[in-house]
């Protein structure tokens, strides 16, 4: 119980310095919102349009940047709902089409008195046709003259002498070489010059194993294969299986051959092995021509075994005897 002192000197405090401080409502993230948004509200109502966020004035761009924040969240939009008076965070439906993006131009920012979207008098453009279309595979006539290619090529995968890569890009997509697309192998018999297309596109004689073929672009080939190889479907290059990789900068400039002597001498004759090993830098023909005239092969016409490089499909090449 105060005693009557102690309360006369409450009742004369006149200025409230004995008054107690009343306790500090702890805020929640709620209510920051809230405060956030209705500094949102309050700067519309005295502008009456909502704050940006890319100005330089520094109080506006904060506003802005937080509206910008609130809109990009659902919940928080859910959560300010019942104080949004102006219609702020209501977003407005996307345009569904062209012709109904230009009918809600209410400041005619689209319109184009210049005439420069006007496309009436520009000639009609011809379809395009897709190399897909055109190339599509038709039954191979003289297939039985690459069969024997499969074959051996499947044949040396077996026997680990060729191996199968990931497809290495386009540039490797050349005359001579074996691929196989989703599942089926591809042999490029040819590589067309682009002046025989009238363009600056290089068609292809592909082969395929099935007994068809097409005449499909080069890109065209490289991105079936690719987008096999994307999908999983088989999609490689067969290699040499002493090869890391296709070795694109190799450059031809010459052949190696190997001869076997026809002569009737019994000192040569007699030799069994006896082989010839030599290089040229023109062709294995005129190299030979004139054998049987030169002391380099025994004065004797010669057996031409093999030479190489070899010749489309990985076999070395026979020369009739001279």
């Amino acid at each position: 119980m105060i005693s009557d002192d102690l309360q006369s000197i409450f009742d004369s405090d006149d200025s409230g310095l004995l008054d107690a401080p009343e306790k500090t409502v702890k805020l929640t993230s709620s209510d920051r919102l809230e405060r956030s948004f209705l500094e949102i509200v309050s700067f519309y109502r005295e502008h009456g349009r909502i704050p940006r966020s890319d100005t330089r004035e520094i109080a506006e761009r904060k506003l802005g940047a937080r509206l910008d924040g609130i809109l990009a969240n659902d919940e928080k939009i859910a959560a300010l709902a019942h104080l949004d008076e102006f219609g702020l965070l209501v977003v407005p439906e996307p345009p569904r089409s062209i012709d109904e993006l230009l009918e809600n131009d209410d400041l005619d920012l689209l319109d184009d008195t210049s005439g420069l979207l006007d496309t009436s008098d520009l000639p009609s453009r011809a379809p395009r046709s897709e190399p897909d279309a055109i190339a599509q595979r038709v039954k191979s006539a003289d297939f039985a003259a690459f069969e024997p290619l499969f074959k051996q090529k499947h044949a040396e995968l077996a026997a680990g002498v060729s191996k199968l890569i990931d497809f290495p890009g386009e540039k490797y997509v050349k005359e001579g070489a074996f691929f196989v697309l989703a599942g089926v192998m591809a042999f490029v018999a040819e590589v067309r010059e682009p002046a025989e297309e009238g363009g600056a596109k290089e068609r292809l004689r592909c082969i395929f194993e099935n007994g068809t073929e097409s005449s499909m672009y080069r890109r065209s080939l490289a991105t079936r294969l690719y987008e096999a190889r994307r999908k999983n479907e088989g999609s490689y290059a067969v290699i040499n299986a002493e090869l890391d990789g296709i070795l694109d900068d190799d450059q031809h400039t010459g052949y190696i051959y190997v001869l076997k002597s026809l002569s009737d001498d019994p000192q040569i004759s007699s030799i069994e092995d006896l082989y010839k090993i030599g290089f040229t830098t023109g062709s294995v023909e005129k190299r030979i021509e004139h054998a049987a005239d030169q002391p380099t092969y025994l004065m004797a016409p010669v057996e031409v075994v093999v030479w190489f490089p070899p010749n489309r499909g990985g076999f070395p090449r026979r020369l009739p005897v001279r």
